[in-house]
């Protein structure tokens, strides 16, 4: 069997995809593999991102800001799930990618648009991180390989639901 192959998808894919990227690979462990994408990619993964990554200890290696287009299309890798961590509550628009997977929205208020000190920047991707590590860890839980769609979406938009996890930073 493969891994669960994970999409992590928002607009500008510097932050918040980014960072569930890279920690469910490194929590997954093999039985995950998660990719993230934008549909208006900045280019660039934001500093503040990578410094969260590294203060935890996972890997900042091969993370790129890019677009969804490589994951769409006939010559694409198939995809399990598609999660996207626009903060609809901030009136963000959200992208919606067609395919034959299980879809899910994580809203996540999106650290990069914290402007303050570099302490106060910092503390929001760290309180954004936080939420994604607590939502992952969850994920971990599921037996996402014997889970039916239906059931599989049900779990996921649960977990997007999951009291105190508003994606707000407090």
């Amino acid at each position: 069997m493969h891994p669960c192959r994970v999409l992590f998808i928002c607009t500008g894919n510097s932050a918040r995809s980014i960072l569930s990227e890279a920690t469910l690979n490194h929590l997954g462990q093999g039985r995950f593999v998660a990719f993230s994408a934008g549909s208006q990619p900045t280019g660039r993964v934001n500093p503040y991102a990578l410094a969260e990554l590294s203060r935890t200890g996972i890997s900042c290696e091969n993370l790129s800001s890019k677009s969804w287009d490589q994951f769409v299309g006939e010559s694409a890798s198939p995809l399990d799930i598609v999660i996207t961590v626009c903060d609809n509550a901030a009136n963000e628009p959200c992208p919606v990618l067609f395919g034959n997977f299980v879809r899910a929205h994580w809203g996540l208020h999106d650290p990069a648009a914290v402007t303050g000190t570099p302490t106060a920047i910092s503390a929001a991707f760290q309180q954004v991180h936080a939420l994604i590590e607590n939502r992952l860890s969850a994920l971990l839980q599921l037996p996402v390989e014997t889970m039916t769609a239906q059931a599989l979406k049900q779990a996921l938009d649960d977990i997007g639901g999951m009291p105190g996890n508003d994606g707000h930073t407090r």
